[in-house]
């Protein structure tokens, strides 16, 4: 019974640590703007800098993957005595739960992100690599595409591959990763669902680099 009880402490945990919609706050007091009234409504670090600019933009993206490391420290931290081998099963459960908390966010009347922020970080958390992978593929693919949804699906794509390549490789001992990983690739996936039509449709956002090539080429066809 209180085995249960930790358990479902673990999952409110990470789902109110996720929660936090930090770019909705950071919005909110440098421009007195709701974060959920612009572009593409989301509270994560790209529409936080289609609405503020680049550093409120990045300051949201980094408090969103400390928002994931941090659940699982936390958890690691109270828990980590009373679980034993069956520890990282519960980190992921937090983990998991704070990617929820942030896309579906009590406070914004279950509003949020997409999930990549706390995805990213809860992964840092159990292999710290995974921050500068995930700096590379995020930014490398908006750089790219443009599309902050398309980073974010090969984010959550990524996670579960590499931690299945430590796994094989013998570097982690346990399945938990893994199986962690594909939960919040599914979980990502799912609160991208009108991105993904749009993508099929050819008719999603761009934003950056991508969108000024996108409106150079339409400006040279056009003359």
């Amino acid at each position: 019974m209180i085995t249960v009880i930790y358990v479902i402490l673990a999952a409110l945990m990470g789902y109110f640590w996720g929660a936090i919609p930090f770019g909705f706050l950071f919005v909110k007091w440098t421009k007195n703007v709701d974060l959920r009234d612009v572009g593409s409504g989301r509270t994560g670090g790209t529409n936080s800098m289609r609405a503020a600019g680049p550093v409120v933009g990045a300051i949201t993206g980094v408090s969103d993957v400390l928002k994931g490391a941090c659940a699982i420290w936390f958890i690691r931290w109270l828990f980590g005595g009373h679980f034993g081998e069956a520890l990282p099963w519960i980190e992921i459960l937090a983990g998991a739960m704070t990617i929820v908390g942030h896309n579906w966010s009590i406070f914004l009347k279950f509003r949020g992100g997409a999930g990549t922020g706390p995805n990213v970080g809860w992964a840092t958390a159990i292999w710290w690599p995974m921050f500068p992978i995930g700096i590379v593929v995020v930014v490398g693919m908006l750089l790219a595409t443009g599309m902050a949804s398309v980073a974010s699906l090969t984010m959550a794509i990524v996670i579960p591959i590499v931690f299945a390549i430590r796994y094989f490789t013998g570097a982690d001992a346990t399945l938990a990763y893994v199986i962690g990983g594909v939960i919040t690739a599914a979980i990502v996936t799912w609160s991208l669902r009108p991105n993904i039509k749009r993508l099929l449709d050819g008719t999603e956002r761009v934003v950056g680099p991508a969108a000024k090539r996108r409106q150079l080429k339409a400006n040279r066809a056009g003359s």
